[in-house]
């Protein structure tokens, strides 16, 4: 078996900031995270195996990566031991899939290899479930983790991809050609380094999920310019709209312009199916209430007809929790629209 552990000089972002990041949606004790990726010889977790395991974890301040490589299939157990042994301060699984293929691919092995599962009671960050929703605010035509690494600017890889490695190590097991070895560890680096880069785009998702302070909100020319201040500071500025809204977010502040109609704007609500559209007075109403009205007047609402209207007086642009229940409610509405 092969174990190499390095310090992590960069990439990585602060141990506070990942914290803040990991709390935007679900509460999660992040305390000690471990990031993790693995390599293994297929996809089918029944009839492969396991080769690599790669971490990342907090040791007095400071990011470390290990990795345990197996140099032949009869020492996937020995990796296993190994991973399960460095798990037991864990406070949350950080990875990208994660859910679906990286834990449960573990988690089988270690049955067939009949060792106990180091997952147990221990919460999952999966990076590509948390970042789904950003796919249409991004212009993201593909959620592969190249394409997020590309989208930040990251630097080019230089290492082969998953499914070579696979070719390589298995040349490897018969030779033990170091170069070989450096390649195959070296992309398993390159996956882990990237998670610290991806795991700052969390910070998008504030916008779907109201994590965010209103700071401002007046009239510009025929439209009202909300401004809020982001719980951390954006890896990449964005700009996306459409007629309904105009947003630019970067760095740490969001800008959000939205059209005004008589002194009106439109509020937005996400459970569409729960409402019915009155095309004659141009809003959405309750299904609870719509019941009582003439069937010929409405209509089932779609998500772009389930709205209201919220007068912009003077008391609205003074109440920061107005404004902040206004957005909680439209924003994510208004993204989930973009095409």
């Amino acid at each position: 078996m092969i174990v190499k552990k390095i310090p992590i000089l960069q990439v990585f972002p602060d141990f506070d900031t990942v914290k803040k990041l990991s709390k935007i949606h679900e509460k999660k004790d992040v305390s000690s995270p471990v990031f993790y990726d693995i390599e293994t010889t297929g996809l089918s977790r029944y009839s492969t195996f396991l080769y690599l395991i790669g971490a990342v974890t907090c040791e007095k301040e400071q990011w470390v990566l290990t990795q345990w490589m197996a140099e032949n299939p009869q020492e996937e157990p020995l990796i296993l031991k190994e991973f399960y042994d460095f798990m037991q301060n864990c406070s949350c699984t950080v990875q990208y899939n994660g859910n679906r293929f990286d834990q449960p691919y573990l988690e089988e092995r270690y049955r067939i290899n009949g060792l106990a599962s180091p997952f147990h009671g221990i919460p999952s960050l999966d990076l590509y479930q948390e970042l789904k929703i950003c796919q249409s605010l991004l212009g993201l035509s593909r959620m592969k983790q190249p394409d997020l690494e590309a989208f930040l600017k990251a630097d080019k890889r230089r290492y082969c991809d998953g499914g070579q490695c696979v070719h390589l190590y298995k040349m490897y097991s018969k030779n033990r050609d170091s170069k070989l070895a450096d390649t195959v560890l070296g992309h398993n680096f390159e996956d882990l380094m990237g998670l610290g880069s991806i795991i700052t785009m969390l910070g998008y998702t504030a916008l779907f999920y109201g994590a965010y302070k209103p700071e401002n909100a007046e009239f510009h020319e025929s439209s009202l310019l909300f401004t809020a201040r982001l719980p951390s500071a954006l890896p990449e500025n964005i700009s996306c709209g459409n007629d309904l809204f105009q947003l630019t977010a970067g760095c740490r502040e969001l800008k959000l312009r939205i059209p005004v109609k008589e002194g009106r704007i439109r509020q937005y609500y996400e459970n569409y199916k729960d409402y019915d559209y009155l095309p004659e007075e141009d809003m959405a109403i309750s299904r609870f209430l719509s019941r009582y009205i003439d069937k010929t007047l409405r209509i089932p609402a779609t998500r772009e007809t389930c709205y209201t209207w919220i007068a912009c007086s003077g008391e609205f642009l003074a109440d920061k929790e107005k404004q902040a229940q206004y957005l909680r409610h439209s924003l994510p509405c208004f993204l989930k629209q973009i095409k």
